[in-house]
């Protein structure tokens, strides 16, 4: 890095170049003083009245030194600076010139000077646990230089919130897709938290970010990915402080790639499923909804995840009316809903078409233990998480944006 400061500019120097020039002088005066005795003839006593040839008043005249004085916010030396809005450079009597703020590497901060020339910020953040050098130059009325130089260290935060998501890098994910990112803390800071996370697709798509909460923070687009589309999640949080004290824990980027068109409609009315995999692809399945006392809810849900077999129990769901059950080995389930909702295998039913007999969930037939050749095995080989299952016409509420992965029940005017 060039130095800033030039040799003999300014005040940086100011003083040792007045002591140069008043030792050239007193070396002078000797010398005119030296001469004049050796030429003497005696004593000492020729030197004229008026100092013979010690006039050196015009080389005694004070260095000129600049008005223009810098301030730099924090002070030289300072520790535990607060990575946002903690470094600021002022200049009065003057206009500031050149900034230059690196770290102990040599990157520079990015920042700019005020129109009026008096003052200068970082337009990035600054990252945690770093020494930073400042070189200011200002120039006064008179075009004289004023230099400063100068370092600090930013905080090494005592605490973070751990940041969690629910992708995976590399993976495959439906057209539905919500990337949900929850934190081990309250979140104070939304905007400055939201401003820190981007997800943006390779045909230029961007997932909007929306708060459940303060610690949950769900991205999806105004429609559906397109298939093939490259998403990438990036993460700059580690400069941020979520929470008074608490600053982010990660700065990452996670790739993912959306897969083929698959998007289901359940019919509760007719009971019926229509699955739609584009390009005029549809499918029929008979399947069973929640029944009256335990209505499916309406709305568009997205397939979370898949599980081979699971146990499903009432006593693990709310609000379950009627007959309790606790059934060990369900086959083929795909969950809609956190609050417990699945599409999933059904061996022990025959309502499939005809009437809704469940407890809320969307029963597809099925064999014990799970058939791949089954209406219910042939749906989960061809479905993965991020798929949409749309249910409509439910006696059911509406299910809410933060139950499962939601989110395209929210308008996006309200996202």
């Amino acid at each position: 890095m060039e130095a800033v400061q030039k040799a003999g500019s300014g005040i940086v120097g100011a003083g040792n170049g007045r002591r140069v020039r008043r030792a050239a002088a007193a070396l002078l005066v000797g010398g005119v003083m030296l001469l004049g005795t050796a030429c003497s003839s005696g004593g000492g006593g020729s030197t004229d009245a008026k100092g013979g040839g010690g006039s050196s008043s015009a080389s005694d005249a004070p260095a000129k030194v600049s008005t223009a004085q810098l301030t730099v916010t924090p002070a030289d030396g300072a520790a535990d600076v607060a990575p946002k809005d903690g470094l600021q450079v002022a200049v009065a009597g003057g206009k500031l010139t050149t900034v230059a703020v690196t770290d102990k590497n040599g990157k520079a901060v990015a920042g700019e000077i005020a129109a009026d020339g008096l003052s200068w910020k970082p337009t990035e953040q600054l990252t945690v646990g770093t020494t930073y050098t400042v070189n200011a130059q200002a120039v006064d009325q008179a075009g004289l230089v004023a230099a400063s130089t100068s370092t600090f260290t930013t905080l090494t935060p005592a605490k973070k919130v751990a940041t969690n998501d629910n992708i995976a890098d590399n993976g495959t994910y439906g057209v539905g897709m919500i990337v949900s990112v929850n934190f081990s803390k309250a979140v104070k800071n939304k905007d400055a938290v939201l401003a820190g996370i981007t997800v943006e697709g390779s045909d230029g798509t961007v997932a909007k970010g929306h708060w459940f909460g303060t610690s949950r923070l769900d991205f999806r687009p105004e429609n559906y990915w397109k298939p093939g589309t490259k998403v990438t999640v990036k993460y700059r949080l580690k400069n941020v402080e979520v929470a008074p004290g608490v600053y982010g824990d990660v700065d990452k980027d996670e790739p993912f790639t959306i897969g083929r068109y698959q998007v289901s409609t359940v019919d509760a009315a007719t009971h019926m499923m229509t699955v739609s995999r584009g390009g005029g692809d549809t499918q029929s399945v008979p399947i069973t909804a929640g029944n009256d006392q335990n209505p499916s809810w309406n709305g568009t849900m997205v397939i979370s995840t898949k599980e081979k077999v699971t146990r499903m129990n009432s006593a693990t769901v709310s609000n379950v009316k009627g007959d309790e059950y606790d059934v060990p080995d369900v086959p083929h389930a795909m969950r809609l809903t956190t609050s417990g909702t699945y599409v999933h295998g059904n061996y022990w039913g025959s309502a499939f078409g005809k009437s809704n007999a469940s407890h809320g969930c969307i029963g597809v037939s099925d064999a014990k233990g799970g058939s791949d050749s089954s209406a219910a095995g042939k749906f989960f080989n061809s479905s993965i998480v991020g798929d949409v299952v749309k249910i409509v016409n439910s006696k059911g509420q509406t299910v809410s944006g933060d139950n499962g992965l939601s989110g395209w029940t929210v308008p996006w005017s309200k996202w």
